[in-house]
């Protein structure tokens, strides 16, 4: 894994600040902005698996990104249920106990919910870059969503998965630092932000894909 490459790798394009502006615009687009830019950020995933270039895509194929981004997004809701199932009784109890009781009731089921939701978030942590890594290599949902695939590629490459979480964390607070340069800004590093997670998701999965044999 090249963490650095990741974050810099799009300024090695001659034509960087058109294609990250013009991303930086889509994504301003209600709903289907941020789903086509997620497949955008899926394309550059792809093209790093694949050894294209150039890495950084254009937009010519618009209707290509938001098909990926599509894709990419049912993963995410998916992989989200569970987190919304856990969270439903703390809804549900206030109109099964009486005031006297709920307090108390609530309380437990909320440590215990909270619990249950951070191992949760752990797991997906991991299985969501697992995931769109398969999805960018093989543009199959089914494969995406092949558990047993996806836990031999994490177990394959463990410290590369961790690694894509910390440049998510990275890429989070650059893309949070373009608030402070205004709309200008955060059009260029929400953009530049998608790309580089879309680098590391590549990165990773090639990287598990040669460690598990595969």
């Amino acid at each position: 894994m090249d963490f650095v490459q990741a974050f810099t790798f799009p300024f090695q394009d001659q034509d960087w600040i058109k294609k990250l502006a013009i991303t930086g615009l889509i994504s301003l687009i209600p709903i289907v902005g941020g789903i086509a830019v997620l497949g955008w950020s899926l394309e550059v995933a792809r093209r790093v698996i694949r050894s294209e270039a150039p890495i950084l895509p254009d937009w010519s194929n618009f209707g290509g990104n938001f098909s990926l981004g599509i894709k990419g997004t049912v993963i995410s809701v998916v992989l989200s249920i569970p987190l919304i199932v856990l969270y439903l009784p703390v809804g549900v109890l206030p109109l099964i106990f009486d005031e006297n009781e709920v307090a108390t009731v609530l309380t437990i089921v909320s440590i215990c919910t909270g619990c249950l939701a951070l191992l949760y978030s752990l797991v997906v942590m991991f299985t969501l870059p697992a995931a769109f890594g398969q999805l960018a290599a093989t543009d199959s949902l089914a494969e995406a969503f092949k558990v047993g695939r996806l836990l031999s590629l994490i177990r394959a490459a463990p410290a590369a998965h961790l690694i894509v979480i910390l440049g998510l964390l990275v890429s989070g607070i650059v893309s949070g630092l373009g608030v402070i340069a205004c709309v200008i800004g955060v059009l260029f590093t929400l953009a530049y932000s998608f790309a580089a997670n879309g680098h590391l998701y590549g990165q990773a999965h090639v990287e598990a894909a040669k460690a598990a044999g595969a």
